[in-house]
């Protein structure tokens, strides 16, 4: 009848036939949704424009790169220019600054717009390595040019000196005077060499050169040494100038100032394209979003119609559904109280069966005590006795003239009795009876602590604990179970855990008792382990050799109420709640047993319990 209904009248108008049906609406209305959304963000995306300070950046390296360029170029052209080699480009710092700015435009070429600098700045770079290169090996050419030059100069300052100290001596006259108007010569043609490096005037330096070594034969040896000095520095000139020239046309050449206009030039154009296309998608926006407006104006109409439709139908459903509440949180409250009560009703007779063995555990140190304080008793008389002697014969030694007899007898009676503690070597005792009595009373503190930790009704307290420590506290407090049974414990080096102490140590001493109790032999072993389980986890293991748990009771031992032992002895709580504190942590309890060799119950507990972890109680 319903789908009868649902079908379109004959007459009914051909759009009306083409609106799917009502399950296959709310699909397609996502997948509408979801293709405007993608669209708008589509438009929005293309309608971002450059980023100006990102640009703006990036220009100014490109900027400071050419102007470093240019000074380069201006510098070696000086210093070759004004005949000073080596001086104006010594300490030149723009090769580490134009490094710096390289690597930042490389850092920046991700964000930059479009693909130019991406694809331009490894030439680039290329080539400002090539010139960087150039210029340090044109300042070393430079730089060896220089120092020769400056030899030259002391040399011939220093030559006329030379000449007039062998004159006396030496008889050739002419010939000094030829060697000293030679080496003029070549000193003068070597500076004109250096300024204008041409091929004839390289000869001419070299003519001379030859001329002055042939003179220098036969000279003093003082004027010999300086013209060889002469001669080494005008060969080191001959040998760096021709690489400094060379060097010269490479950097004049050199590449890297037109790479970088091309680079700035390209750049400028993909970014003044990217904000045209962006201007030209940012009227598409707007455009889209107008109409993106008008559709949501009239959903919004549509919505509205259908808002006061359903808020009727709300208020009559709220109406219900507060009523309902109402009714499943009394049920839960009454149940968690039933809970609870059951809970502490067997945790109470757990700790009714525990009175009797925890009685007998004080009595014995509570003898200790009892006896160590009979004993100082009965030695505080003598004790006493010799307070009182001593305060008397002090008195009598304070007395400006005392009685020589009486101070003699009460001397000999407080040494006596001095004597006599000594002998009987009251004091030790007195020591040990008191650590004697100290110990019975730490025993006893310690035994009441970990009853009143088991017994505490804060027990959702979370905190950090180790359960090598909760393991510890249930032996104590199960101690009169255990004490014709071999207890082995092999607890690891274990991280803490976040969780309810209390819980663990009701869970650890529910097993212990029950590992006890299945011992029927009244001797055997319990072993006791805790390791690391994985990264995030931790295992204890609670293990016995008693009669076992036979297979048709294992799915049920984890029920509540369930029990074996005789009417009276237990109320099958134990292991029900143990298996709730358990999964209440995140963790999970598992046992292996076998008849008649013994049982393994295995509790896998995580670091950190889950958010909800709560007070089973």
């Amino acid at each position: 009848m319903e789908n009868e209904l649902r079908k379109p009248a004959a007459g009914a108008a051909p759009w009306r036939r083409l609106v799917p049906p009502r399950r296959a609406r709310l699909p397609l209305m996502g997948l509408v949704t979801v293709a405007l959304v993608a669209l708008l963000g589509f438009l929005y995306f293309k309608s971002q424009g450059v980023d100006y300070q990102r640009q703006g950046e990036i220009l100014g390296y490109l900027r400071e790169l050419r102007e470093i360029d240019a000074r380069w170029d201006f510098e070696v052209l000086r210093a070759r220019t004004e005949g000073m080699p080596g001086k104006a480009l010594s300490g030149d710092e723009r090769g580490a600054r134009s490094a710096d700015i390289l690597r930042r435009l490389q850092q920046a070429a991700g964000e930059a717009p479009g693909e130019a600098l991406v694809r331009d700045l490894p030439a680039l770079q290329q080539a400002f390595g090539q010139k960087t290169e150039l210029l340090g090996r044109y300042r070393a050419a430079q730089q060896t040019v220089a120092e020769a030059l400056a030899r030259l100069v002391e040399f011939d300052a220093e030559m006329a000196g030379l000449v007039r100290g062998a004159w006396a001596a030496y008889p050739q006259r002419d010939r000094l005077v030829a060697v000293e108007s030679t080496s003029a010569l070549l000193f003068a043609h070597v500076m004109r060499y250096t300024a204008d490096p041409s091929d004839s005037e390289r000869k001419t330096v070299e003519t001379f050169a030859a001329d002055l070594r042939k003179s220098a034969e036969g000279m003093p040896p003082a004027l010999r040494d300086g013209l060889g000095r002469m001669d080494a520095s005008v060969q080191q000139i001959l040998g760096a100038k021709p690489v400094e020239d060379e060097l010269f046309r490479k950097i004049a050449i050199s590449s890297a100032g037109p790479r970088i206009n091309s680079l700035t030039d390209a750049f400028s154009r993909e970014a003044a394209d990217i904000e045209s296309d962006a201007e030209r998608y940012r009227i598409y926006l707007i455009a889209y979003a107008g109409a993106l407006l008008i559709l949501i104006g009239w959903l919004l109409s549509k919505l509205a119609v259908s808002y006061r439709l359903l808020n009727e139908a709300n208020r009559v459903l709220e109406s219900r559904v507060e009523e309902r509440t109402r009714e499943l949180s009394d049920a839960l409250h009454q149940l968690k109280e039933s809970e609870a009560q059951l809970i502490q009703t067997e945790k109470m007779s757990s700790l009714g069966q525990m009175v009797a063995g925890i009685a007998h555990e004080i009595n014995t140190p509570l003898a200790y005590v009892k006896n160590s304080l009979g004993s100082v008793a009965g030695k505080l008389p003598e004790v006493k006795e010799l307070v009182v002697e001593t305060n008397k014969l002090l008195r009598l030694m304070e007395d400006p003239s005392p009685n020589p007899e009486r101070l003699q007898a009460k001397y000999a009676a407080v040494r006596g009795l001095v004597n006599h503690f000594a002998e009987q070597q009251a004091l030790a005792e007195l020591g040990q009876l008191a650590k004697d009595g100290l110990y019975g009373i730490e025993q006893i503190s310690e035994i009441v602590l970990n009853l009143k930790n088991f017994s505490r009704l804060d027990r959702s307290k979370v905190s950090s604990f180790n359960l090598n420590e909760g393991i510890e506290s249930a032996l104590i407090l199960a101690k009169h179970e255990l004490k014709h049974l071999k207890v082995t414990k092999h607890l690891g080096d274990i991280p803490s855990i976040t969780c309810s102490p209390s819980q663990l140590n009701q869970v650890f001493l529910n097993l212990i008792n029950n590992a006890a109790q299945a011992i029927e032999s009244g001797s055997g072993e319990i072993t006791l382990t805790t390791r690391t389980e994985g990264a995030d986890h931790v295992a204890v293991e609670i293990a016995d050799n008693g009669k076992g748990i036979p297979p048709e009771i294992m799915s049920k031992i984890f029920d509540p109420f369930f029990t074996t032992k005789a009417v009276g002895k237990g109320t099958g709580l134990g292991l029900s709640i143990s298996y709730k504190i358990v999964e209440q942590h995140g963790g999970r309890i598992s046992v292996d047993s076998t008849v008649g060799k013994g049982t393994c119950f295995t509790i896998v507990l995580p670091l950190t319990p889950p958010a909800t972890l709560d007070d089973p109680s």
